[in-house]
């Protein structure tokens, strides 16, 4: 993020959390948020082809706008959880 992100930010607030809360209505964005200052970076959980999280990165406003210089996406292989995409039980289960 740029050094004056947390400035800058404001005018393109809306339209960030806007997209955000859309991708949650299309089932694609499971959480969303800023780590500890907003200034060390954020993360998002997708579900799903990582194009859906590539295609919402290069169309959100923060990208766009140049305040999030720097963004990547890595596939994560769930084995644990309610909506893990690889279910593991302990062999005694």
């Amino acid at each position: 993020m740029t050094p004056d992100f947390a400035e800058r930010r404001l005018a393109f607030r809306d339209a960030h959390i806007r997209a955000a809360w859309e991708a949650v209505g299309r089932d694609e964005l499971i959480l969303g948020g800023a780590f500890g200052k907003t200034s060390e970076g954020a993360m998002l959980l997708f579900r799903g082809d990582a194009r859906v999280a590539e295609r919402f990165a290069r169309a959100d406003p923060y990208v766009q706008q140049g305040l999030v210089q720097h963004w990547f996406v890595r596939r994560w292989n769930t084995v644990v959880g309610a909506d893990t995409a690889n279910p593991l039980r302990p062999a005694d289960a």
